[in-house]
């Protein structure tokens, strides 16, 4: 960065800064084998697509593990690090089978890839949790099936042990392969799930809901099962103070031990390996942190010490250090150890650094809304065009991390603006469950209080608004557009949903679940909740010049809904473009992101000025 903290437009071969950083190599947080802990398992954009790499981690010996045109993050290492298994889809479509290949590749031609569990259709996948004897437990969700679970024996058959039309999924498998830990959603409300622990035959050992019994519905999740023989007890989250917390449940013994760990916000967690103690992965209003806790004991938790920003990953090894991947909105994600060092660094280019955020809390109908605001790095004061960049989920929030998207924005003279309306996860269940039947409309209203504080504050031009996001961000861009035509002059929205109906006929089935969950029913059950809050409905209203952008063989936001908007604004003969590609739910190649950031930018100078 320059003295003054501006960061330049471009380099000295001309090449954007904004291109830069998404060129730049990325590498995840490593996984590794629990059994063999110096071989571990990681993403990278090294290739110029995003695929999976192998890491002996003794030798220092790296290799790529996947290589298709549209690229693989999902894999998981065996306990015994022998194999790695991956998920195969088509072009993004995540619909497919678990592949394995031996850790260290195959002799001669290719990897040596093959089916891991051959006798299983494809489907979307559902969870997965192996064995050390190599069971495998593999979850399946189907349009036809609803959830299926399978138990995959080496040599044998798979054999089905669960079948439920409702959203269900494999949360984690003991030490000893005895039990198996099933988050579900039975009873119809797939934002809140229980939990059952079961044998390898499929028979129920345990069943814990916090759906039943009170006036408010509770979640529980799975984060895993103590990592030693013998030992059952099993590590979870629930919701029972508002908020995510951890909590020990032994469904063997049926105790449960109730942690309180006094931190502020959503607190997650993981066992350290000699399971002596936990790994306590704390957020709150837009940053996490990770504390040192040891159950059963009186002390207090410990932090372990990390930069101010965002931890999207840790872990802990073996001699007890902790390895985490960190960033924040000015700096680029490094993978760090507790130790000082860096545990990964990929050869090449480091991604040029942006500005910071800055945290601004506006009052809105339910209440304090946080919103993160960067401005241009110059020394103009505003008031600018300013980006709306509305983050996807509805259940996700903005933090204070990297991302090359809005930085992009950012060195080209806008200010950017994220806002965790209500919907958001990190700022207690009530404000996360607040969307339920007034879906899409809800979450407006908080980003207009937000833009009017925005306008009213001098950061932001009223006649140069842009309203953005992808998937639900990007639903709710169609939805802003039609609902406050006069608030924005133009939008920007990436695999949006466009027509709730359709979307709802043609989505994967889990998505389906989530859609009765916050609707209250089927479009056929409750159509005037669909017609309120489907962008279709206000298209007519539309003012502002719109560009959407859509991957053809994307699951949940399918494209004959995109298109069926497309088609009314056609009609209309509004001011649109849109750019379709030859993915998913976005894309895993490097290239073709800076693409679409580069289309957008030119349309918002092309319409903006």
């Amino acid at each position: 960065m320059r003295a003054n903290g501006s960061v330049p437009a471009q380099t000295t071969d001309s090449v954007p800064v904004w291109e830069q950083r998404f060129r730049a190599p990325r590498v995840s947080l490593p996984d590794w084998a629990e059994d063999a802990p110096d071989r571990a398992l990681f993403v990278s954009n090294a290739t110029g697509t995003y695929e999976l790499y192998a890491w002996d981690r003794a030798s220092g010996d790296q290799r790529q593990v996947t290589d298709r045109p549209n690229g693989t993050t999902d894999g998981v290492l065996t306990p015994d690090g022998e194999a790695i298994w991956w998920f195969d889809d088509t072009d993004g479509d995540e619909f497919g089978v678990w592949m394995r290949q031996p850790f260290h590749g195959g002799g001669g031609e290719g990897t040596a890839d093959m089916p891991a569990a051959p006798g299983l259709a494809p489907s979307y996948p559902a969870g997965l949790a192996i064995g050390r004897d190599g069971t495998a437990v593999i979850g399946r969700s189907t349009d036809e099936d609803g959830t299926t679970i399978h138990v995959v024996r080496p040599g044998s058959a798979p054999v089905e042990i669960y079948r439920h039309r409702e959203s269900a999924g494999v949360g984690d498998l003991s030490h000893d392969g005895t039990l198996i830990a099933l988050e579900h959603t039975e009873h119809g409300d797939a934002m809140h799930s229980a939990l059952r622990v079961v044998r390898p035959d499929g028979t129920t050992v345990a069943e814990l809901d916090d759906t039943k019994g009170g006036t408010e519905e509770l979640g529980l999740t799975v984060l895993g099962f103590a990592p030693v023989a013998g030992d059952t007890r099993l590590l979870i989250g629930h919701q029972r103070r508002g908020r995510w917390e951890p909590m020990i449940w032994d469904p063997v013994a049926g105790t449960e031990t109730d942690l309180a760990i006094d931190l502020p916000g959503d607190v997650g967690a993981e066992w350290y390996p000699d399971g002596s103690a936990l790994l306590i992965a704390h957020g709150f209003e837009a940053r996490s942190d990770l504390w040192r806790f040891e159950p059963g004991t009186d002390a207090a938790p410990v932090r372990v010490e990390t930069p101010a920003g965002s931890v999207s990953g840790a872990t802990a090894r073996p001699d007890g250090t902790v390895e985490y991947l960190w960033s924040s909105a000015a700096q680029p994600p490094v993978v760090r150890s507790t130790t000082g060092a860096v545990v990964l660094d990929p050869p090449g280019a480091k991604a040029p650094e942006s500005v910071p955020v800055e945290d601004v809390w506006v009052d809105g109908p339910g209440g304090r809304i946080h919103a993160l605001v960067q401005r241009p790095a110059s020394p103009a004061q505003g008031p600018f065009p300013t980006v709306f960049e509305i983050h996807g989920g509805p259940t996700w929030h903005d933090s204070d991390e990297f991302a090359s998207g809005p930085a992009a924005w950012v060195d080209h003279g806008y200010a950017v603006v994220r806002v965790n309306y209500r919907g958001s996860t990190g700022y207690g269940r009530a404000w996360t469950d607040a969307l339920k039947h007034r879906v899409g409309l809800i979450e407006l209203e908080d980003i207009a209080a937000v833009r009017q504080w925005a306008v009213e504050s001098g950061l932001a031009d009223a006649e140069k608004l842009v309203l953005a996001g992808g998937s639900w961000g990007g639903y709710l861009t169609l939805l802003g557009l039609g609902t406050q035509p006069d608030d924005w002059a133009l939008g920007l929205a990436a695999v949006p949903v466009g027509d709730y109906v359709t979307a709802y006929h043609d989505e994967m089935e889990a998505l389906k679940a989530m859609d009765r969950t916050l609707l209250g029913g089927t479009p056929e059950e409750v159509p005037e909740r669909f017609e309120a809050s489907s962008p279709l409905t206000y298209v007519d209203a539309v003012k502002a010049p719109v560009y959407i952008s859509a991957g053809v063989n994307d699951p949940r936001c399918p494209i004959r809904q995109v298109e069926n908007y497309v088609d009314r604004l056609k009609d209309r003969g509004a001011l649109h473009e849109v750019y379709r590609y030859d993915a998913g739910h976005g894309s895993l190649v490097v290239e073709e992101r800076i693409k679409q950031v580069r289309l957008e930018l030119d349309f918002a100078r092309r319409h903006l000025g």
